[in-house]
């Protein structure tokens, strides 16, 4: 539970004559949000505790009483029975003064050679980094369960669609492929973001560095940081880290979106091409009848959260001058709701693709009665001597036939189409049967059933290469 109480006095109250306004201690506090990093802080303040010690800043005896002091610490917080306190400002604040009270003095060296500048950075970097790392795993199982449906899909055809019009007719496992790719894509931007977190603000200090003989190396080894940061005023200033990760955050929530938005359209008495699974739906409170897709609607409504808090995170640090800011303690704002959606969003997106059950007489219905195949039939033209663009003109006239006598492509006799083109013959019928329309699209990540099998495997192959690197995520 927050507090207002506490003592006024703090960490920099030597150079003031009176305690923050109470007011101000409001505007100041950021412990409301960023008493999520502590078990970062506390991993990052041992490390730095242990190096202290290896340079004689702290003997043997101290740090032993610091780790364990830290370690109390921890289990407070996990057990819910730490007091946090309006008055401590921060995380970092908070997690000093409590190791005081339980070490005694001993405690107040562990802040020598850091700064809350650089003690910050380092525990949201490593924030951002586990979370990622979980984005990655949660990603993995959704793109199981979409090639699980595209798989058990076989060579269901639905009509595929531009401008929201039928075009084409595609197999369903091509069209779950495609999500398949996109949440690919979003794997490698969260391993991205994993090796923007490599460099280790600790030891930068507040920003010039610090006047001892720090081992910089040896504690980013401990935290798993490849390497400290190259330039001290960068290391406390930089949040690039935190912005990719709100970029792939909101790259991905735009997938997520998209799936969404079709699986909305795609329960609809309009469409039944799907049914969504009881779980993931809500009633009326009034009609009976009504089945909502209340989790996509709420997935995408959580994308617009995202990429505002993108577009936040930009905007705050836009213009800012080197180093360290004030305005700088709100990014966490910005990460922690986004991760919050995340690890929301992306498992059940994964259950409810793989309860997931497709109607595909009623997939195939719509792509029969349409003229998705009237590009075949321009193609068929091209191949008996005619210029595409003569051919796209003389099946447009024919769809505007059909469509004014209510009849479809596959009606039309021979004398009615040789009527428009003498180089119609009986060629024309397997130009607009389905299946041989499928076949045809032949060029590599087409649609064509031979191909969508080649691209079934590819995806499980690469499937089981992201499965090894989740697993080798977790171990890290």
């Amino acid at each position: 539970m927050m507090t207002e109480d506490g003592e006024n006095a703090n960490f920099w109250s030597g150079r003031f004559e009176k305690p923050p306004h109470q007011l101000f201690q409001q505007l100041n506090a950021s412990i409301t949000f960023d008493w999520r990093l502590a078990p970062y802080d506390i991993q990052g303040s041992i490390a730095h505790a242990r190096m202290l010690s290896d340079i004689g800043v702290l003997t043997i005896e101290e740090f032993g009483e610091i780790e364990m002091g830290l370690g109390q610490i921890m289990a407070e917080i996990a057990q819910g029975q730490f007091d946090f306190q309006l008055a401590d400002e921060d995380i970092h604040t908070a997690v000093e003064k409590r190791l005081i009270e339980i070490a005694g003095d001993v405690g107040k060296k562990l802040h020598t050679a850091r700064s809350r500048n650089d003690q910050v950075a380092t525990g949201l970097a490593l924030f951002v980094r586990d979370q990622a790392r979980q984005h990655f795993s949660d990603l993995v199982v959704l793109q199981e369960a979409l090639l699980e449906q595209a798989e058990a899909a076989g060579e269901a055809v639905l009509p595929g669609y531009t401008h929201l019009q039928r075009a084409q007719p595609v197999l369903l496992a091509h069209h779950l492929l495609a999500y398949f790719e996109m949440f690919g894509r979003d794997c490698g931007r969260f391993l991205r973001v994993i090796e923007a977190t490599a460099a280790m603000p600790l030891g930068a200090g507040a920003l010039a560095g610090v006047n001892y003989p720090v081992k910089r190396e040896q504690v980013a080894s401990e935290l798993g940081f490849t390497h400290p940061g190259a330039n001290s005023i960068d290391d406390v200033s930089n949040r690039d880290f935190a912005l990719d990760y709100l970029a792939a955050a909101a790259s991905m929530s735009i997938h997520l979106s998209r799936l969404a938005a079709e699986l909305i359209l795609w329960s609809s008495q309009e469409f039944g091409f799907v049914e969504i699974a009881d779980e993931f739906t809500s009633g009326s409170s009034i009609m009976p009848q009504k089945k909502n897709p209340d989790a996509c609607e709420l997935m995408r409504a959580k994308a617009a959260r995202v990429a505002a808090n993108h577009q936040g995170l930009i905007s705050l640090m836009a213009g800012l001058p080197l180093a360290y800011n004030k305005d700088m303690q709100e990014d966490k704002i910005y990460v922690f709701d986004t991760t919050d959606i995340l690890l929301l969003v992306i498992p059940v997106a994964a259950e409810m693709t793989r309860s997931l059950k497709f109607d595909a007489a009623r997939m195939r219905a719509a792509a029969e009665a349409s003229f998705a195949l009237a590009t075949d039939v321009a193609d068929y033209l091209v191949t008996r001597g005619v210029a595409f663009r003569d051919a796209h003109r003389i099946v447009g006239r024919l769809v505007k036939k059909c469509i004014g006598e209510n009849r479809l492509l596959k009606d039309l006799s021979i004398g009615e189409l040789q009527a428009e083109s003498p180089r119609f013959d009986q060629g024309y019928y397997d130009a607009v049967d389905l299946e041989a329309a499928l076949a045809r699209k032949q060029s590599y990540g087409g649609t064509a059933p031979e191909r969508v099998r080649a691209q079934l495997e590819a995806a499980a192959a690469r499937l089981a290469g992201l499965r090894q690197a989740a697993e080798e995520l977790r171990e890290a």
